[in-house]
């Protein structure tokens, strides 16, 4: 089993909600980024967690399948957010 709490320091976000008729929980007062699907998981004793997903065009899978490619793009973003960058005129590619 993967281990999906990434961190224990939970906080209530609502009291004594319970399902409708459909046995559906509304979640209004949790904070939800448009675009994010979610994995659900369920214990023994009956608690729920919702391990929020994002989702990647099938055109880009590669670059995480490729380990090289990806930490050639880690180290880029490093570079860049660290100032090291320099000015490349295109046209002399």
């Amino acid at each position: 089993m993967v281990t999906i709490i990434r961190d224990l320091d939970l906080k209530k976000v609502a009291d004594s909600v319970k399902p409708d008729a459909k046995k559906r929980i509304v979640l209004s007062k949790v904070p939800v980024q448009e675009g994010i699907t979610y994995h659900i998981y369920i214990n023994s004793f009956g608690q729920i967690v919702l391990d929020p997903q994002i989702t990647i065009p099938a055109s880009e899978v590669w670059l995480f399948n490729n380990p090289n490619a990806l930490a050639s793009v880690r180290q880029g973003l490093a570079d860049a957010a660290q100032g090291r960058v320099s000015k490349v005129d295109l046209d002399t590619l």
